[in-house]
């Protein structure tokens, strides 16, 4: 066998603890093993965006753009990787595209080398500025397919995609798998259609939920993929990635060139072990998210979503109705024309599973992003919404007609304005914008820490 390179994108920065423990790995924790990732002979590694940004502010106290400078400065060799909703940017709702492309703009200049850029509904035009603007700042734009299936979630539509994508002036393609669902078939022919249709790099990104993972990698990197998704063992497996060392091993063995270091891996994994153990005693990281579960192929659950549904029932109360919530999130997703699970789609289908079967009744509660979603907020569904559910939820309401961010009046400089001097600098006003609330409290408690410093050592003195 050819002697073919494949190379590993490390998630155990960003996806793999945003799917095992929430997203709760603070920069300190983690600090001390940065020296040893940045020799791993790693493709890049995956440290920024997805639910990082909102977890920084909301629960460990930390600056999420600090957090990505000095992630720069401590990976100096590393390509350092991040998640992007598109026109969601790392929120929840769609921004005007003066935000999306200030947000891009920082996080290429404080560190990001790749942005990998998704849709939630898979609709380009809610990519667009993010790829033109990931350009202009000199990073790799990743086009990325949110991977689902569905009666319209075709071979056919997924090629005329990555042809659209790759118009748009992407640098690489990938395939993300949120909820594991992908077989090694399909992965086999995903990747020789696209490999096929348009010659950009191609990176596969899936879950180990399913049992599947590694199974579909062998098959993908037969088809011709170029960087598969893992996470180093401690934090692998379940609704994580299958793990780094693992994958690097088979490959090696089946004669692929792999550019990892496996004695670096090593202390790599054993460093996290211990951090790993701490959340299992804890209880941040149930162990059901560590199982496999076939049920995910009925469900199409991805992990993110499966420790956020199961935390959202224990807060209620209510962990014993987990299978029901379970059962009617397809049927939720199918009412609402199928929209791949990922965020923030995910938690709007999961969370209204879950009203769903606490209520009674279906759609007697609503939430106001599950009003937005049928307004058209977020972007074109890839079927129509059920008419019944659209009735139920819109009244007599009408649908928007075309680019919704087109709607949206510019409010970075507006913003900035308004924060005066509480913003210290232009990322504090992207904070602020993307999470209010949260951005506030972070910047009192920022100020009330350095005031409590500054007393600190004049007594002190």
């Amino acid at each position: 066998m050819s002697k073919r390179k494949v190379q590993f994108m490390e998630t155990v920065l960003r996806d793999a603890n945003q799917s095992l423990i929430a997203t709760r790995l603070p920069f300190d924790v983690y600090e001390p093993i940065l020296d040893k990732i940045d020799q791993a002979g790693y493709y890049s590694v995956e440290c920024w965006g997805g639910a990082t940004f909102d977890v920084c502010l909301r629960y460990l106290n930390e600056d999420p753009w600090e957090r990505l400078k000095k992630l720069r400065k401590k990976l100096p060799n590393s390509k350092l990787q991040m998640l992007l909703r598109g026109q969601n940017i790392l929120g929840y709702k769609h921004y005007p595209d003066d935000v999306v492309r200030k947000f891009v703009e920082y996080s290429v200049k404080d560190g990001i080398d790749i942005i990998r850029i998704f849709d939630a509904l898979n609709d380009i035009t809610n990519m667009k500025v993010a790829i033109e603007e990931t350009n202009k700042w000199g990073a790799l734009a990743s086009g990325t397919i949110s991977y689902t299936t569905s009666p319209v979630h075709t071979l056919e539509n997924y090629v005329k995609m990555v042809k659209e994508l790759k118009e748009m002036g992407v640098g690489s393609i990938c395939i993300k798998d949120m909820a594991g669902i992908m077989g090694p078939q399909e992965a086999y022919d995903l990747v020789s259609a696209i490999k096929d249709a348009v010659d950009l790099p191609i990176d596969l990104h899936t879950h180990s939920t399913t049992g599947l993972a590694f199974m579909t990698y062998l098959k993908a990197v037969e088809a011709g993929v170029d960087v598969i998704d893992t996470a180093i063992s401690p934090f692998s497996g379940g609704t994580s990635q299958p793990a780094t060392e693992t994958m690097a091993y088979a490959l090696k063995q089946l004669g692929y060139e792999v550019t990892t270091d496996d004695k670096i891996l090593k202390e790599i994994a054993d460093f996290f072990k211990p951090i790993r153990d701490g959340y299992i005693a804890d209880g941040t990281l149930m162990p059901k998210s560590l199982t496999t579960d076939t049920q995910c192929l009925t469900y199409q659950v991805p992990g993110g979503m499966l420790s956020n549904l199961l935390s959202q029932l224990k807060m209620m109360n209510a962990l014993d109705r987990f299978d029901e919530a379970l059962v009617e999130t397809p049927k939720v997703r199918k009412d609402l024309g199928y929209p791949p699970l990922v965020t923030p789609t995910s938690q709007m289908v999961g969370v209204q599973a879950v009203q769903n079967v606490l209520a009674g009744e279906r759609y007697k509660n609503v939430s106001k992003e599950i009003v937005a979603y049928c307004r058209g907020e977020y972007g074109k569904t890839p079927a129509p919404i059920d008419p019944e559910v659209m009735k139920k939820v819109l009244g007599d309401e009408k649908p928007l007609e075309g680019r919704y961010a087109d709607t949206l009046e510019p409010m970075f400089e507006k913003t900035k304005a308004e924060l005066g001097d509480t913003a210290r600098n232009d990322e504090d006003v992207l904070s602020y914008i993307a999470f209010p609330q949260l951005a506030e409290k972070y910047f009192e408690k920022r100020k009330a820490a350095e005031e409590n410093k500054a007393t600190y050592t004049i007594e002190e003195a």
